[in-house]
């Protein structure tokens, strides 16, 4: 699959001051991938210093034929992913 960035992911990457190649290193590398049913995108979410600190990180993209648009990132906190995944939003998926 090929995967490109967005302009708004390369923008919230100068903005949060993180690693061009950290989406790609994410997607392919994160052992855990949500639908979410509200925003109709998907959700990978790996652990990866950020900030001076191990965290997760959350990236969210769409999948269009052969292609993966990467569309932001940024990182989220246990409750949140919880939360998510508790109230039925985040449905898991099997890439």
């Amino acid at each position: 699959m090929k995967i490109i960035y967005t302009s708004h992911l390369e923008f919230r990457l100068k903005v949060r001051n993180i690693h061009y190649d950290l989406p790609r290193k994410v997607f392919k590398q994160a052992k855990e991938h949500y639908y979410d049913n509200l925003t109709k995108h998907y959700i990978a979410i790996h652990q990866f210093e950020f900030g001076g600190k191990i965290r997760d990180v959350a990236l969210t993209y769409d999948i269009k034929n052969d292609l993966v648009e990467i569309i932001t990132i940024h990182p989220i906190k246990p409750y949140q992913k919880l939360s998510r995944i508790n109230s039925g939003r985040w449905k898991k998926y099997e890439q």
